[in-house]
């Protein structure tokens, strides 16, 4: 076997492979329709429920009665099945199973197209729909053909003001949004090494913006650390010299400037430098891409000892991260520069609460889309990394963060 994913499932690319699932995962909107799907089924039983994992994220705390409702509902099936349960306040699901939940080798399924995060650490981490989430739940199995990848080099080193949110703009656009459809992503390179679990983790997150099923690291020292951080042990991945690949592309770091995907696509893309002075109407720092600590931290650099001149709101990725930034005097600093704090979860990202656009509002944020309504019907918002959110936040307009670091 030649690539990652290969290993990984047992099989050459567009073969198929049966597999158990290692790690299976779910939040309160898939839950709630796949529970749906399993009580049609006749609720025949959880096969693996230490292997299954139920988490909300998405609108918590609940928003409505009815969101309350369903809440509860799935709750209480979830604890009653003996599935491992994250409530309101645990954090996003990807980021709460990247804290050493997921082990490399391991093959995760979660029931969001953001499951691609979790390929950081070396698994074969892809999303899937409720109605497969429901047949894993009654099997502990799924099948999965297995995908054709894409190695991405990289090289040389971000300058002072970049962030590896950036780099994850520049390879969407140059692969476009359809250009890994049903492929993994592989990265590789002279630099990968020097790239720290937090950008693994953004990179891999913004895999399916390209189409892709995931976004693969090989296990190295960088993450033999960070799980050793929560208790975890793994071994090293070898990359194999007769791996195959659909395309190749290369990417200098040093190369790379703070970006912004323009509405209402994420592979279009210009330089901040470009749009600098574009008035906005809210900054939102946060979502699975980028709502961990070190995000949180860069922020509260720029804004340490300054007010934002727009509302901001920031939203911790989870309850660790939250902690972490409370301890350490993040959360202050931003609370302190006027930002609205939310409880660790999606937020605004998807439209639902905490942070919604109006209509004809212009909004910078830290997530992976920028699709038309998505964050508020008739509003627009570009996507940028955490430093250059910050920085724009100071002045209520687009802002360069190599202006203010």
């Amino acid at each position: 076997m030649g690539t990652l994913s290969e290993t990984i499932l047992g099989a050459q690319a567009g073969s198929f492979s049966d597999k158990r699932i290692d790690k299976a995962f779910c939040h309160d909107g898939t839950g709630v329709q796949a529970k749906v799907i399993y009580d049609e089924m006749g609720a025949p039983g959880i096969a693996n429920p230490k292997a299954c994992y139920v988490i909300y994220d998405h609108i918590a705390p609940a928003n409505t009665s009815q969101t309350a409702d369903l809440h509860r509902e799935l709750r209480e099936f979830a604890i009653r099945s003996g599935m491992h349960f994250s409530d309101v306040g645990g954090g996003i699901c990807h980021q709460y199973m990247a804290e050493g939940r997921v082990l490399p080798g391991e093959v995760v399924i979660g029931a969001d197209s953001h499951s691609c995060t979790l390929g950081a650490f070396g698994a074969f981490a892809t999303g899937v729909g409720a109605s497969d989430m429901a047949g894993i739940w009654v099997s502990g199995e799924t099948w999965l053909r297995v995908p054709e990848s894409v190695a991405i080099h990289i090289s040389g080193s971000l300058v002072k003001g970049v962030e590896y949110k950036d780099l994850a703009l520049a390879y969407v656009t140059e692969l476009g949004m359809d250009g890994a459809t049903y492929q993994a992503l592989e990265f590789l390179g002279d630099s990968v090494s020097s790239i720290p679990m937090e950008g693994r983790l953004t990179l891999s997150n913004m895999a399916v913006e390209a189409g892709a099923k995931t976004g693969l690291w090989y296990a190295d020292t960088v993450t033999r650390e960070y799980l050793a951080r929560f208790g975890q042990s793994c071994t090293d991945q070898e990359v194999k010299p007769e791996a195959t690949y659909s395309k190749e592309i290369h990417i200098g770091l040093d190369d790379i400037e703070p970006m912004l995907a323009v509405p209402h696509r994420v592979d279009t893309v210009k330089p901040v430098s470009a749009l600098a002075g574009t008035r906005l109407d809210q900054v939102f720092i946060g979502t699975c891409t980028n709502g961990r600590y070190e995000d949180l931290s860069r922020a509260a650099a720029i804004l340490d000892g300054k007010q934002v001149a727009v509302r901001t709101i920031v939203t911790p990725a989870s309850r660790a991260d939250y902690l972490k930034a409370e301890k350490s005097g993040v959360m202050g600093t931003l609370v302190e520069a006027g930002c609205v704090i939310c409880p660790p979860g999606c937020g605004p990202c998807l439209g639902a609460h905490m942070g919604v656009l109006g209509e004809g509002e212009v909004g910078l944020s830290t997530a992976n889309r920028n699709f038309k309504n998505r964050m508020g019907v008739g509003a627009s918002y570009y996507l940028s990394s955490p430093s250059t959110a910050a920085a724009s936040a100071l002045t209520g307009e687009i802002a360069d963060p190599r202006e203010v670091v």
